[in-house]
């Protein structure tokens, strides 16, 4: 960034730094909700091994707050074992890690909110357990889950906030060197990431309301 204050070449870094944001949100998003669809249907199974095996996983990322994860796997694992990752790359594990045990939860409660007589129907029809998963109750547990989704990935977009701490240039960074050069215009690019944040945001929110009104009605 130059010296001279020039609004239109900060602006445009600052949607620039909101791709960023939305990049590493989406590509989390994606991989929690395979990861999480996966861990939901194991925390329903009979194992009580593998049933407390997910229980410890989800608990762990429920009280680990996700900053410290971020400060382990970028700088705790470089100092300990020499890995040096990128930290767009560890933003994505650990946003990754956070969402599979949040959507994985979400699964888990659809699933188990679901009538068992239908399983037990489906059993008798002659349905295996897997096919009763896969025709009975995962596609109604989705429906179920889809609120919750669109409001984990509206969780997700503003925790990526936290990126900026380990040095990835996201929305959050891109404020912060331009605040560096000219820090009377804190309120002007906070005001500006706040109204980029609410764009992305409130459209989900929206989206959210909307699929909760119809899953009642």
């Amino acid at each position: 960034m130059g010296t001279d204050f020039s609004w239109l070449d900060y602006a445009w870094r600052l949607l620039q730094g909101s791709g960023v944001t939305l990049a590493i949100s989406l590509t989390a998003m994606l991989i929690s909700l395979a990861g999480g669809l996966v861990l939901g249907v194991l925390m329903t199974l009979p194992s009580y091994l593998l049933r407390a095996a997910c229980r410890a996983y989800l608990e762990f990322i429920r009280f680990m707050p996700v900053l410290v994860l971020l400060y382990i796997a970028y700088f705790g694992f470089a100092a300990w074992f020499g890995w040096h990752w990128q930290a767009y790359n560890v933003c994505i594990l650990i946003f990754s890690l956070w969402g599979i045990a949040e959507m994985g939860d979400l699964v888990r409660g659809a699933l188990v909110s679901i009538d068992r007589h239908q399983s037990e129907a489906a059993l008798a029809i002659g349905l295996s357990k897997a096919q009763t998963y896969r025709y009975i109750l995962l596609p109604q547990s989705l429906r179920r889950v889809l609120p919750g989704v669109v409001n984990l990935l509206t969780r997700m977009v503003k925790t990526t906030a936290l990126a900026a701490l380990i040095g990835v240039v996201d929305l959050v960074k891109v404020a912060q060197q331009i605040i560096e050069l000219h820090p009377w215009s804190s309120l002007l690019v906070y005001g500006t990431v706040f109204l980029l944040y609410f764009l992305i945001c409130y459209p989900l929110s929206l989206l959210a309301a909307h699929l909760e009104h119809k899953e009642r009605s």
